[in-house]
């Protein structure tokens, strides 16, 4: 080997290096207990939590466990416990496709026909620039499918993700006019890096982003039934004090899907520090928010929020499936990032996340306190239009791969899609709320005909 070769080849192993507790310049004992006391809650006998990992100015500074990572077998969260991470999961797909770019294998400005001709097209073409930056217009193929009556138990995959995504009619806006946050964008993705590329997004993903990083404990997961070892189950709040499992088995990634530890996570932010993958153009573009089709920018970059916090620049995003929730947050110009990796439902890792940064950021955060949001007014009661008898029937609808039924119980209606979904709900003048979603009542001479 050459020299060069070889100076490159012993740079790219010394950034590939984990990082141990001997990288770790640690923070102050007063630092850390009140870190600690942050995630308090969750060290209750019998509790799940968190793990907690802090990097800063490219070293790792303190990473912790809280809570057990399986209440069954008494198993405690470590730095190195595998959570699914969810939605944070899209800024790794997002650089595979800038590799993909990288590679000659793709366009940002490629419309996604190119890849995927069984869909639609709604007037403007949708690109993959689109997709990344969630201004594609296209529904959102989780709502579709609960729409549909699958629920998050039920085993689904990339095929009926793409069967219900085709039998779309209309998209929510014109590609690229606004910005509607949509897991549709960064599933379709992985289909179209699979057809260009020839490799699975795991594939792919393993061999360009996370070998070379040595992250050894991360991966796509795309099959439901796959042992992870390491991996923390997934709970919910069960009673005054107790727990349920929360399971899902849909096995469609690139919107989700990543398996990875905090430990694991420290390698990824010192990437965009110290850019070996992707180099500092990727970099650059994963960061760039993007602008809608009348010049004005979103807050949405590739895979992450870029906003502010207390003044300070934040770069973000977090994640949520089954039990679990994560967060990930990076503040660039003091060279500290956050990630916190749950197995509860109630975790809330984004305000646990934001309270850290409060206690290392202490000198330089706004002492002005956030915004806080308007006060919630209880909207006036709504008076239902028509008796509720109206309402009971079978719906259909050719973008959905169940049928609505309506039922009337007592002094409300019940709905039921498909064989699973059943829930209450009382329609008013606008509409009523189905599957988290709200809907309108079509209506003709006076009659109910139909939903939208």
């Amino acid at each position: 080997m050459s020299t060069p070769a070889l100076l490159a080849a012993l740079l790219l192993a010394a950034a590939a290096r984990p990082l141990t507790a001997q990288d770790a310049e640690g923070l102050e004992p007063r630092v850390a207990a009140r870190v600690d006391s942050l995630f308090r809650r969750f060290t209750a006998a019998g509790s799940p939590g968190c793990a907690l990992g802090i990097m800063q100015h490219g070293r790792l500074s303190y990473a912790k466990g809280y809570g057990l990572a399986s209440i069954e077998l008494g198993v405690p969260i470590t730095p190195a416990t595998v959570f699914d991470i969810g939605s944070v999961s899209k800024q790794f797909t997002a650089l595979a496709v800038l590799l993909a770019v990288q590679d000659g294998t793709l366009s940002l400005d490629d419309e996604l026909q190119k890849y995927l001709p069984e869909l639609p097209r709604y007037g403007k073409p949708v690109t993959i620039r689109h997709l990344l930056h969630h201004t594609s217009g296209l529904r959102d193929y989780l709502d579709l499918l609960a729409w549909s009556g699958v629920q998050e138990e039920s085993v689904t995959g990339a095929r009926e993700a793409l069967a219900v995504l085709s039998r779309q009619r209309a998209a929510n806006f014109a590609a690229g006019d606004e910005y509607l946050y949509s897991n549709s964008g960064f599933f379709l993705l992985s289909v179209v890096l699979e057809r260009a590329s020839g490799q699975s997004l795991r594939q792919f993903a393993a061999q360009r982003i996370f070998g070379p990083l040595g992250m050894r404990h991360t991966f796509y997961l795309d099959d439901h039934a796959e042992i992870v070892p390491g991996k923390a189950s997934s709970y919910a709040p069960r009673g005054a004090n107790g727990f349920a499992l929360a399971l899902a088995n849909w096995e469609q990634i690139g919107d989700g899907g990543v398996q990875t530890s905090v430990q694991d996570l420290q390698l990824w932010e010192r990437n965009f520090s110290e850019p070996t993958v992707g180099g500092a153009a990727a970099i650059r573009e994963l960061e760039t928010p993007g602008v809608l089709n009348d010049g004005k920018p979103i807050s949405y970059a590739l895979g992450q929020s870029v906003d502010r916090y207390r003044g300070l620049r934040r770069i973000s995003h977090g994640g949520s499936w089954a039990g679990f929730r994560a967060q990930l947050s990076r503040f660039p110009e003091q060279r500290t990032s956050i990630s916190a990796l749950c197995n509860v439902s109630n975790a809330a890792p984004a305000s646990l996340v934001n309270r850290v940064a409060d206690v290392l950021l202490a000198g330089n955060v706004s002492t002005a306190a956030e915004t806080p949001p308007a006060a919630s007014v209880p909207p006036e009661q709504e008076a239902v239009v028509h008796p509720l008898v109206a309402y009971v029937g079978r719906y259909h609808s050719d973008e959905l791969l169940a049928d609505w039924e309506i039922t009337l119980a007592g002094d409300s209606l019940r709905v039921r899609v498909g064989p699973l979904l059943e829930s209450r709900f009382l329609p008013t003048s606008h509409g009523g709320l189905v599957a988290g979603s709200r809907v309108h009542f079509l209506e003709a001479n006076g009659s109910i005909t139909g939903i939208t």
